[in-house]
């Protein structure tokens, strides 16, 4: 999951809000990493991984990209 948050203040508080919610729904998480500037910080909820990005900072790494997948077979490549 990928979310853009208004400023690192915003991000750090949405990220302790996630975690404060998997521990109530029984999902132990570890703490999120990419603190202490939270430009990008990271929540691993097990199965899902939420990355919360800063405006500036998911336009840089624009980790959408990397699953983007064309499914016109001349245009589709392999590893």
């Amino acid at each position: 999951m990928i979310a853009t948050c208004r400023s690192t203040r915003h991000s750090d508080a949405t990220a302790d809000e996630m975690v404060k919610k998997l521990k109530k729904a029984g999902i132990k998480c570890p703490n999120p990493e990419g603190r202490p500037q939270c430009d990008w910080i990271i929540v691993d909820a097990g199965e899902i991984i939420v990355h919360l990005f800063r405006q500036e900072i998911r336009e840089l790494y624009a980790l959408e990209k990397l699953w983007e997948v064309s499914f016109d077979s001349s245009q589709t490549k392999l590893a």
